[in-house]
């Protein structure tokens, strides 16, 4: 109630129904007349002066506090005619979007043995993992899931709005739960057959891998012709730098570190991601995977932007009918003490 008690600021406001304001203009005629009609009421009491001594009887100051009580009562009828023009507050903040319907995004991510490299810090994997969740973070309306893969893929998480339960099942994905090996055709088409079913129109698909393709029934090109057919956008993204990179790997002895060559199917990426309508990049360090989400999340949310959805705010009007009230009693009690004084 302190809230709305405090002020008015019509430049602060817009109106749904503006053409009721052309009732100002009645405002100040309805005044008049009402003046009128009690200036001109006429007294029982007779008196026997000159008009000049009439006139001395009545407090001259009183004229200005009458015209300040139709004042009030001005800005009373006033209010009420603001508060039938449906008024909303609105913020010079930054405008928030509402969409009908989000994104419907799968993360398919690689997490074979490989991504244990440490070219990235403090390997690839759970530099993939870290950044993978700020892109969730960033994300509005979308339904996301994530699908894993190495020899084999499974649905880790089916596509979701609820990102804290999402962001959970990433921290606890591991490598060496499934078969080895880097079976991306497998990866991609896990990833087209949960959004297969999806009543969003518009579908992504985040591929990342570090490898080239040596398992699987399904062709990464296969998986990526069944993605077109369903209208789904592939961005697919290879993770790792040129050359050497130093992978724990598992001995008699215990865990050593052992450099080893990790080539990515550059070419395979790119036409997957082409066949789609979406684009291969290339990460080669944690900045730079995090720059290619940020790119994604742009683009997405671009084509999300597009079509908005168009909502009514409600209009408030409390502010303006409080005052109206209570600037209307005010100003009828002053009008009944003043003209009655007055006559």
């Amino acid at each position: 109630m302190n809230n709305v008690l405090l002020h008015i600021r019509l430049w602060e406001y817009e109106f749904y129904e503006p053409q009721w304001l052309w009732l100002l203009l009645l405002v100040p005629v309805l005044l008049f007349f009402r003046y009128r009609k009690f200036s001109q009421r006429k007294g029982d009491a007779k008196l026997t002066r000159t008009s000049y001594g009439i006139q001395s009887l009545s407090f001259q100051p009183i004229n200005y506090l009458i015209y300040g009580v139709y004042g009030i009562l001005a800005f009373g009828f006033s209010a009420f005619i603001f508060a039938l023009a449906k008024p909303n507050h609105y913020s010079n903040e930054e405008p928030i979007y509402e969409y009908e319907d989000g994104i419907d995004i799968i993360i398919s991510m690689d997490i074979s043995g490989s991504m244990l490299a440490t070219d990235f810090l403090p390997n690839r994997l759970e530099a993939a993992k870290q950044v993978a969740k700020e892109f969730i973070d960033g994300r509005k309306s979308d339904k996301i899931g994530f699908v894993v893969f190495e020899g084999e893929a499974y649905t880790a998480c089916p596509a979701t709005r609820n990102y804290d339960y999402l962001k959970q099942v990433i921290d606890k994905t591991q490598t060496g739960l499934i078969e080895q090996g880097t079976a991306i055709g497998t990866g991609l088409g896990t990833a087209v057959a949960r959004l297969r079913s999806d009543s969003l129109t518009s579908k992504v698909i985040i591929l990342l891998t570090d490898g080239e393709n040596n398992r699987g029934d399904i062709s990464p090109l296969a998986a990526a012709e069944l993605a077109k057919n369903k209208n789904i956008t592939v961005y697919t993204i290879g993770v790792g730098r040129e050359g050497y990179v130093d992978i724990p790997m598992n001995t008699p002895f215990g865990r050593i570190m052992q450099k080893a060559r990790v080539s990515i199917d550059e070419e395979l990426l790119s036409k997957i991601a082409e066949r789609t309508g979406g684009t291969y990049f290339r990460a080669t360090d944690e900045n730079s995977l995090r720059s290619i989400y940020q790119t994604i999340d742009q683009m997405e949310t671009r084509k999300l932007e597009s079509t908005p959805v168009t909502r009514e705010l409600p209009y408030r009007p409390q502010r303006f009918l409080i005052y109206g009230l209570i600037t209307l009693l005010i100003g009828f009690v002053l009008e009944q003490l003043l003209l009655r004084n007055n006559e």
